[in-house]
């Protein structure tokens, strides 16, 4: 046994695809080196091919069971850093009845581990796809290992984006090929589109319900939209979830679609398209899967530093996202935008556009910048009213959503509470990191070392007590305290005014801090500003969130969910507050061996830090540098120890989304204007702000716009622009201390 967790059997997700055997035993990933290259070795030009095939070459590589079980031994000493391990064996019963069941993620490993000895494994892909599935299982965007068998080899696609949409704001949502809906928008098709009824001959709603399962949000509405195009989602480029889960966008890459999509409408029609496969390592002179396993799978340690894969810059994209009208105050490649609503009716309104916090460190000044200079230009501009647009916003820098909060709200004092899992190893640390940073004065470093040390939550000068008190030592700062079954650290909040704020935030000081303590002016009421989500909505972005509708009462608007008339959640996504990788948390323990006191040296190169911290083999097994949640969030006032993650909390206003939603982001946000302030909004289910909810139609822009002028040249041009997303795929290379990867 590896832990001493109870082994538990997961309950896994409806399958969606059987775990077949190659459907051509004879060496299928040859198959794919002969579809890819000439016989003299020269390229094809293409890197896709049917997703069968990959599917059978995967599951061709022989099983190293010997490798895997010390894959296994290597990865518990990270999963103990997961926050949440204790609460998502046992988590409230609200969480349990309407988010996600309980799982046991060591009693799942121990439950693999019992399955290599017993010889169940038919395949190495049948091991790492157990693996993945077990801690995606706990729908936690933080938590993730991506073995390299699931996520190295190949990604997987469909052709035909989908969209869920309500056909006039009020109706219940059907779901329709996107094609469909883009062409009847612009009036170039001679057809009407057909909603789809059945995919793979299941009923769609049921079927997509299921698929959006293997997604690593938590709750099951905001699950569902990830399946869809989306505008938001689309504006961020390859840094997001791309057209959707569906179509493998996101994690969506990693789930085997099957071999065909055969979508099912509800006139009676048809349309079969092949499922396609996106290889992701050279396959030249690749004769079977052994060859795979010999030149890209890593069996053993050989020892050496840690090694990760390297971080790609985010790719830029057009300096107008498709949908959007043209920024009055523009962001680094589209991480945020200022807008204005130019339609008759919504003069006063604003519109900031967050759909990231910002993981690229070239951007984080650039990013503060914008809402620096929209909200007061909004006001300057008469803009009474604004709507704060977080849809797809997986987080980003921590501390940008604390200055962004600041920024509306300068008056108020940012909580934030959060609290660490008390583990041996994050004692350690603590010991050595304090003991080390105490040598020195608390002024910004520029010895690297001690800024590392200085800067981070180890060295017990950094951050507040829940009191906003300074921790008198280490062993003040560690506890630990017994809550809800599990030991943690006290509770400590973000000192915003600490020295090494800008070595934590990518170079920014904090509004209301500091060179920005000046800043004193509110530039809107509570009441006119409104939070519009479609529950993608993690990291960072849930602090802001927080921070904004529990401290200042903002309300919340959520778009989209299953096709239901009941409330929906706005917060969708992790609701932990830091999450780590795996190969900060190995230079965690590394540094703290060697800064340990003198006279400490034996203890630490003989403790668990020199003992689990410097296999490198999780790193060289994983296709993503691998994380973990380190930090809960905590509710201010609320003493139950319940983190927020496992907190249920329905948004103020359902919206559903529209045809016209899914081409022009300016029909979302007057929508959301409509609700909050006007007398003609949609909420669904009863939930709202007001009691005039009549239902009017909403006037089309595209038809407003034809009106006015614009020519079919410029329209046709928006059309190809919104065809070009098609080919979008995730790049999941973003870093930050609260993000989220898609």
């Amino acid at each position: 046994m590896l832990v001493g967790a109870t082994p538990v059997i997961r309950t896994k997700p409806q399958v969606l695809h059987s775990r077949q055997t190659p459907t051509n035993t004879t060496a299928p990933c040859a198959q794919i080196s002969d579809a890819l290259f000439f016989s003299n070795g020269s390229s094809k030009g293409s890197s896709t091919v049917p997703a069968q095939a990959a599917f059978d070459c995967l599951n061709s590589i022989p099983f190293n069971s010997s490798s895997a079980k010390a894959l296994l031994k290597t990865l518990v000493p990270y999963f103990y850093w997961q926050s949440t391990l204790k609460a998502l064996a046992d988590p409230p019963a609200e969480y349990r009845e309407k988010v996600q069941p309980a799982v046991d993620i060591l009693g799942g490993l121990d439950q693999i581990d019992a399955d290599i000895d017993a010889g169940l494994f038919e395949n190495e892909y049948d091991f790492g796809w157990t693996l993945y599935t077990l801690v995606q299982s706990a729908h936690d965007g933080h938590f993730h290992y991506e073995p390299d068998v699931v996520g190295d080899v190949f990604s997987f696609g469909r052709k035909i984006p989908l969209v869920s949409v309500s056909e006039d704001g009020t109706k219940l949502p059907s779901v329709f090929a996107f094609h469909d809906v883009l062409g009847s928008q612009f009036k170039n098709i001679s057809y009407t589109p057909s909603p789809v009824v059945k995919i793979n001959g299941q009923e769609v709603t049921e079927y997509l319900e299921d698929l959006s399962q293997y997604g690593t949000l938590q709750d099951r509405d905001a699950l569902y939209n990830n399946l869809f195009y989306n505008l938001p989602a689309i504006s961020l480029g390859s840094m997001g979830s791309a057209t959707g889960f569906f179509t493998g966008g996101g994690r969506g890459r990693f789930v085997y679609p099957g071999p065909v999509t055969t979508l099912t409408f509800a006139n009676g029609s048809s349309s079969t398209t092949e499922n396609y496969a996106t290889a992701r390592i050279n396959f030249r002179g690749i004769n079977n899967g052994q060859d795979i396993a010999d030149r890209y799978f890593f069996y053993g340690n050989i020892g050496g530093q840690i090694e990760t894969a390297e971080s790609l810059s985010p790719v830029a994209i057009a300096d107008t996202a498709p949908g959007y009208p043209v920024p009055v105050v523009p962001g680094p490649i589209n991480l945020i935008n200022g807008f204005y609503i130019d339609a008759e009716g919504y003069e006063d309104v604003a519109v900031l556009q967050v759909p990231s916090f910002v993981a690229d460190p070239s951007a984080e000044v650039g990013f503060q910048k914008v809402t620096q200079q929209f909200l007061p230009k909004a006001i300057a501009d008469g803009k009474k009213k604004l709507i704060i647009d977080v849809q797809a916003n997986g987080g980003g820098t921590i501390l940008q959503g604390y200055d962004m909060f600041k920024q509306l709200f300068p008056s108020l004092e940012p909580y934030g509470a959060n609290r660490f899992r008390a583990t041996e190893a994050a004692n350690l640390i603590g010991q050595s990191f304090s003991a080390f940073g105490s040598q020195f004065p608390r002024t910004f470093s520029r010895n690297a070392t001690v800024a590392q040390v200085q800067g981070s939550y180890f060295d017990f000068h950094t951050d507040m007590d829940k009191d906003g008190k300074p921790f008198t030592s280490w062993a003040d700062k560690f506890g630990p305290v017994i809550q809800r079954g599990d030991e943690y650290t006290q509770i400590s909040r973000w000192n915003l005014s600490d020295v090494y704020v800008p070595y934590n935030s990518g170079g920014i000081n904090i509004t209301g801090y500091g060179p920005l303590s000046n800043v004193t002016t509110q530039p809107f009421e509570a009441a006119n500003i409104v939070l519009l989500t479609d529950g993608y909505c993690a990291s960072t972005c849930t602090i802001f969130s927080e921070l904004l509708t529990k401290q200042a009462g903002v309300k919340t608007i959520a778009m989209g969910g299953r096709s239901n008339r009941k409330q929906i959640q706005a917060i969708g996504g992790v609701k932990g507050t830091n999450n780590y990788g795996w190969s900060y948390i190995a230079n965690l323990a590394q540094t703290a061996i060697y800064l340990a006191p003198e006279d400490q040296k034996q203890k630490f190169n003989s403790s668990i830090l020199r003992q689990d911290y410097y296999d490198n083999m999780p790193f060289r097994r994983a296709a993503i540098p691998p994380g973990v949640n380190v930090r809960d969030g905590l509710r201010q006032n609320d003493t139950s120890g319940i983190a927020l993650q496992f907190i249920y909390e329905e948004a103020d206003c359902r919206l559903y989304y529209t045809p016209e939603m899914t081409v022009d982001a300016t029909a979302i946000w007057r929508a959301a204007a409509d609700a909050q302030w006007g007398d003609s909004g949609k909420c669904v289910g009863g939930g709202g702000y007001g009691s005039k909810r009549e239902a009017n139609e909403i006037t089309t822009s595209l038809r407003a716009r034809r009106i006015q002028g614009v020519s079919q040249a410029a329209l046709l041009k928006e059309f190809e622009a919104f065809e070009k997303t098609f080919d979008l795929e995730t790049d999941c290379s973003m870093d930050a201390d609260g993000f989220m990867l898609p």
